[in-house]
This record gives C-alpha cells, structure tokens and sequence, in this order.
C-alpha cells in the first residue's frame, strides 16, 4: 500500500483517524500503534519482526542507559556524604578527584552501551542492505587477480523505511546518551515514535523530542486540522500524479536507452528527473505531513524551496532537511570534537597555519558525512559517488570563501542584488542537475557516459522535432507539466517571502476555501495520471 492509493487516501486514513477519536483519550496511542503495525505489516509482512526488534532494541539499550546514569547519581551521592565532616583542603581535593574518577567510570561503561547498541542496529541494515554489493566488489578484486569468486549473492529482503527508523533509534539512543532527553521506560511510547505510519516509509526523520509528546497525549480532532491535512495532502497529490509521474515516463525513455542520445535530449533528461524527484519526494512529504496534521501531529518540514538556493551547501539546507540535520547532529558534530580532529587543528595551526587548518578540520568532519550520505541512499557506486560529488563541491566552496568575500568586498557587490543573486542560483541549479544525473543513472559507468554525452551533438532543434514527443509524452503532457511547476513555483516563491498559501486559505471566507478545494481535487482527477493502462509509479525514496 502506498500513500498516494485510494486504499490509503479514503479507507485506511479515514479509518484510523475515526477509531482514534472514537476511544477514550488515554488509549488513543494504542489506537496509532495498532494502525501503524497494520500499515507497515501490509507492506512488509513478515519483516515486521525487524521492525518490532528494533523497537524493543533501542528501548533496553535506553533503559540500559538509565540504569547506568542512575548508579552514578548514588555513587556520587555517597562520595558527597562521605566526606561532608571532612574540611581539610586535601581532602576535599581527593574528593573531587574521587568523583572525576567515578563520572570517567561510568562514561566509559555508557559509552560502550552505546556503541553496542548502534553496532547491532547497523549490523543489521549493513548486512540486508549492502551485503551483495560487498559480496560482488569483493569477487571482482578476487577474478582480477586471477582467483575464482569467494562470496556468494544472497535474495535478501530488506524492509520498507528501515534506512529511516534505524537512523530515529540511533538518534535516540545518542539524545539518552547526551542527556538531551530523558529514557523512556514505556515501551509502547517507544514503539509509537519508531512506527507512525504516515513517515514510516519515506521519513521525515525524527528526532523523539519532535514527536513522541504529541503522538502520546492523544489529543481530540479537529475541524481544522482534519481540512488543513487534507489540503496538504491534495497538494502532494498534485504534484506526484500530475506532474512527476508524468515526467517518470521521460525520464524512464531516455535514462533505459541513453545510449541512443546526447547533448540537449541527455540535458533534458537530468533537468526532467531532477524535476520529477523533487515533485515526488516533497508531494510524498506533503502526504505524509497532511496525515500527521489530521490528527493534530506536527511533522518536521523536509523541504524548503530548495531551487531558490544560492549555493549547494544552502540547498542542502533546504532539501531532505531532516536528513542533513541528523548528518549534522549525529556525525559532523561528533567528528569535528573528536580527539583526531582536535589533534589536527593543533597541529596545522602551528605549522600550516589558519586556513589549512580550518580546511582541513572542514574535510575531516564533512567527508563521514557525505560518504554515508551517499551510501544511505543505497549500495550503489553512483550513489557513493554523490556523495562523494558534494562532498568536494562542499569543500571547494569553503576553500574559496575567502576569495568571495574579498570579491564583494572590493567591488561593494549587493549579495541580494538580482544581478549577483541570479548568477549564483544558476550555478547552483546546474550543480543540482549535474548531480541528480549521476543519481539517476543505471550505474556509475552509465552516469560519467551520459555526462560526457550532454557536450555532444547539443541541438536546439531537437525540442521541437519530434525527438521530445517521441518518449511516451505528448504536448498536453508538456503543457500540463509545464504549468504544472509554474503553480508549484508561484507557491514557492510566495513561501520564501513568508506568504504561506497554506494558511491563507485556511482564514478565508468559506466559499473561497471549498473553491480552492474543489480546484485541487478536480485538478488532480482531471489532469492526474491512473487509470486505465496506467502503471503506478513506486514512491523513489521509499526503496532508501
């Protein structure tokens, strides 16, 4: 089941948003669970039992931590009592040292809690998920040495959104760790915040400080929350149906037989499915925030007009932002205050001095980042390779910002200006396409032949001879798409100047409200494509 089928839209959802309002509050979050392990059973079946594990994983390794902590509060505790006849000066140096020696004790025991517990998460998602990729670079480097292969291909079934809820469990297990939220003891709360089945496939990442309160209290439904979820989900509707599944055929014609273009058809097909991602992946989003909004849940935001960025690492801040903050807060935070790093900027500053050791401290924590940026996303070469991509586009944007600010500086340019604006959002655009091209491609092989492609026989000409109309979409779908991101662009750039359509629609007056409804919904029925002979387009993301 997915959340773009009528099964989800007006069964399922409406279903589960009567039975929560129908029980007592306290047994709402009952309600949610049963709900979310029926949804995620539906598409996974069996391999629920990785998600029921992992749940009860990251409770003990909590509850683990707790205890831990706990010990150390008493011990410390003792300590104090111990010596509180006691005045003289030594003494109560060896105090203090005592206790320094007690919080060192019981760091180090809750630091290898830790570890433990991220190491069997990541064991597990490390083996379903990249087992065969491992297993068929190892024979390669095996047969081209002369050897016969050592490892065999395993059918592996990987369940849905487990790239997701491990990175939530691993993220609360740290937050314990950290002291940025307190254990929880409740497994069922536990279980909730892991399973709610709106983002279990497709995210927002959340950390249990964003949602486990509101998941928990049960709150009753409103009127106006149940029409602006519905809203929201509309809009992602539009955006999948109408306009990204439309582009899914292009792009599919042209990325399957690349080899039969270049230049402007290989642009066309980067530009196509950089378009088509972001109007799945955000309509998904929409979806998946519209369901949580209908019973009250504020879901985090996972995109913020990431086309209007003027760099690639601003665009990174806008797009898939749940992921980039848990990158940061998980991985680069913890690598540029590690030991290694501090060892490096001390001795770079003394030697290389300031700006070969801000950019080497800079590469040291972005490169963990990126590489698991780009493995998250699948065990594919290209994909490493993305990383990989912005990871260097990242770091050379950092080496030259010294040169930049001098440039404004000298020149006294307006950064807000359209003249120095409008530059920057071009080559970020291009950046962003470049990327996605590698992203999309059948492999990494494939990836550098259509780029090399693109300079090749680049025709104009090739727009409008029948080349574009020849990919299983005809001018009304051109149209149709083309107006369709015309409506999402206007939306966007009225939210980047605050103006939120979202809730300006929600204060009009009544008629003005059930117009813009009914537009939404005979858009989507109208121009929609399902049907007849329509194949239904797999949501991108939840395959990550």
């Amino acid at each position: 089941m997915s959340y773009t089928v009528n099964i989800y839209l007006f069964l399922f959802l409406p279903a589960a948003l009567l039975a929560y309002q129908a029980v007592p509050k306290q047994k709402r979050w009952v309600v949610l669970l049963g709900f979310s392990y029926l949804f995620f059973f539906m598409i996974s079946k069996t391999l629920i039992v990785f998600l029921i594990g992992t749940t009860i994983m990251t409770h003990y390794i909590g509850v683990w931590l707790s205890c831990l902590k706990q010990q150390c509060r008493q011990e410390l505790d003792q300590t104090e009592k111990m010596s509180e006849n006691r005045v003289r000066e030594s003494e109560q140096i060896d105090k203090r040292e005592l206790k320094k020696a007690i919080k060192n004790k019981y760091k180090k025991r809750e630091r290898a809690v830790l570890i433990i517990g991220i190491l069997l998460l990541l064991s597990v998602l490390i083996y379903l998920k990249y087992y065969n990729f491992f297993a068929e670079n190892v024979n390669l480097l095996v047969k081209a040495s002369g050897g016969e292969a050592v490892l065999t291909a395993k059918k592996l079934l990987l369940p849905i959104g487990i790239s997701f809820y491990t990175l939530q469990a691993i993220g609360y297990m740290a937050d314990v760790y950290w002291e940025k939220i307190r254990p929880e003891m409740h497994l069922g709360k536990m279980a909730l915040f892991l399973s709610f089945f709106p983002q279990i496939m497709e995210g927002p990442i959340c950390r249990y400080s964003d949602t486990a309160e509101a998941l928990w209290k049960g709150g009753n439904l409103t009127g106006s929350n149940i029409a602006a979820g519905y809203l929201r989900i509309f809009w992602g509707l539009f955006k999948k149906i109408v306009i990204a599944d439309r582009l899914y055929v292009l792009v599919t014609a042209i990325y399957d037989h690349y080899e039969n273009y270049s230049g402007m058809m290989i642009a066309v097909a980067a530009v196509a499915y950089t378009v088509q991602l972001y109007m799945e992946f955000s309509g998904c989003m929409d979806i998946v925030i519209g369901s949580g909004r209908a019973f009250g849940i504020i879901l985090p935001e996972n995109f913020r007009q990431p086309f209007a960025a003027r760099n690639a690492a601003d665009f990174w801040r806008r797009w898939h932002i749940t992921l980039g903050i848990w990158l940061k807060t998980y991985v680069f935070y913890p690598v540029s205050v590690s030991q290694a790093v501090k060892r490096w900027n001390s001795f770079s500053r003394k030697r290389l001095g300031k700006y070969a050791a801000k950019l080497g401290t800079t590469a040291l924590a972005l490169f963990p980042v990126w590489l698991i940026n780009g493995l998250w996303h699948g065990a594919r070469w290209s994909y490493i390779f993305y990383g990989m991509y912005y990871f260097v586009i990242l770091l050379a944007g950092a080496a030259l910002e010294p040169v930049r600010e001098k440039v404004i500086k000298t020149f006294h340019a307006d950064e807000n200006a359209w003249y120095w604006r409008m530059p920057q959002t071009l080559k970020t655009w291009a950046i962003i396409f470049a990327g996605e091209l590698f992203f999309r491609a059948n492999g990494l092989r494939a990836g550098i032949k259509m780029f090399l492609s693109m300079f090749q026989n680049f025709h104009f000409q090739t727009l409008w001879d029948g080349t574009l109309l020849n990919q299983g979409i005809d001018m009304a779908d051109i149209l149709v798409i083309c107006a369709g991101c015309v409506i999402v662009g206007i939306v966007g750039v009225l939210k980047e100047r605050n103006i939120h359509v979202g809730e300006r629609i929600g204060k009009a007056k009544l008629p003005v409200r059930w117009l813009v409804y009914y537009s939404l919904i005979f858009a989507v029925l109208i121009f929609g494509v399902y049907g007849a002979g329509y194949q239904q387009v797999d949501l991108i993301y939840a395959g990550f």
